[in-house]
């Protein structure tokens, strides 16, 4: 029987403790996560997605501030004498004293095709920039970030309107499979990790709210990529009236350059709203305006009395002479 423990907090983590709970020579011995923290409109202490699914199937849950300033939770990771450490989406750093204490390794699971993206934003960061391809990727954890020899790859294509929801849930489903691989060749010798090629490393630099907000100068695909990729944090938005609109939703509908002022309202159907952009048009399909519900912008422009050849955003004109 190999003994692990697995390290993780987010929903993202959840699908892989539950498969490998299902494989008959693992022992999830434990899992150890992030503290209870307030959330949502009540500010709710709510324990992580991973703790609840451990509870669910009856594993020991261990909670840290701080695993590398925690004496009582080292000891006891000592006393498992685990075969590895999975981490997973885990939020914390470790220590070299942590590394050590699984008998094989500690195993770390990230969203990228390492060496590209490292860091702490891979799915959304290979959206935004436009990527076609990305994957997951197991390695051996070392102290420098997402540094560590790889161990095993698997590709994964994304599509023109693919959101990070959905390339998220995609990376949950195959993670699981991709982990069990590893443990497996590890243990069995049969696995050799590789070197990562450092002239290709990139980072995934982790998106701030502000990065959110929407620069109607930028070409229409590069716009897409923005807010399909901050589809669940940060939202892309925009202003109009001083308020905020968040963009949840678009669609290229036209490559070609036009004479049209950038920004301008194009056509308004029951479909969304067309806006003429850098490098061609892009169409809303769904927004969600400063203190209202999601909505088609046909909807809201009704309200708005936004019409053709209507600026969308505040401040684009001022935006353009800067240009």
């Amino acid at each position: 029987m190999i003994k692990v423990v697995f390290m993780g907090t987010p929903k993202i983590a959840v699908n892989s403790l539950k498969k490998l709970l299902n494989f008959n020579d693992l022992q999830i011995q434990a899992v150890v996560t992030q503290p209870d923290r307030p959330a949502g409109r009540g500010n709710l202490l709510t324990p992580p997605p991973i703790k609840e699914c451990a509870l669910k199937n009856a594993v020991p849950v261990l909670q840290t501030e701080s695993i590398k300033n925690d004496r009582e939770l080292i000891q006891k990771l000592k006393d498992f004498e685990p075969d590895f450490f999975i981490t997973f989406a885990f939020g914390q750093i470790l220590t070299q004293e942590v590394l050590d204490i699984p008998k094989f390794a500690t195993i770390n699971l990230h969203a990228s095709l390492l060496p590209e993206y490292r860091g702490a934003n891979p799915i959304q960061r290979a959206i935004y920039e436009g990527k076609k391809e990305t994957g997951i990727t197991t390695m051996l954890t070392v102290l420098a970030l997402d540094a560590g020899d790889i161990c095993a790859q698997e590709k994964i294509q994304i599509p023109e309107d693919m959101t990070d929801i959905e390339l998220s849930e995609i990376i949950s489903d195959k993670a699981p499979f991709l982990l069990y691989k590893t443990i497996k060749g590890l243990y069995t010798k049969t696995l050799i990790p590789q070197k990562q090629d450092e002239s290709r490393v990139s980072i995934a630099k982790k998106f701030q709210k502000q990065d959110g907000e929407i620069d109607w100068t930028r070409n229409a695909e590069d716009i897409h990529n923005q807010v399909r990729a901050m589809r669940s944090w940060p939202t892309a938005y925009t202003k109009r009236s001083g308020k905020i609109i968040k963009i949840l939703e678009t669609k290229i509908v036209d490559r070609t350059e036009s004479s049209e002022k950038i920004c301008s309202v194009k056509q308004i159907t029951k479909d969304g709203m067309v806006l003429n952009l850098k490098g061609g048009s892009l169409l809303v399909t769904k927004i969600k305006p400063e203190g209202k519900q999601e909505m088609n912008p046909y909807d809201w422009a009704n309200g708005a009395k936004i019409k053709a050849g209507d600026i969308f955003a505040d401040g684009v004109n001022e935006c353009i002479q800067e240009v």
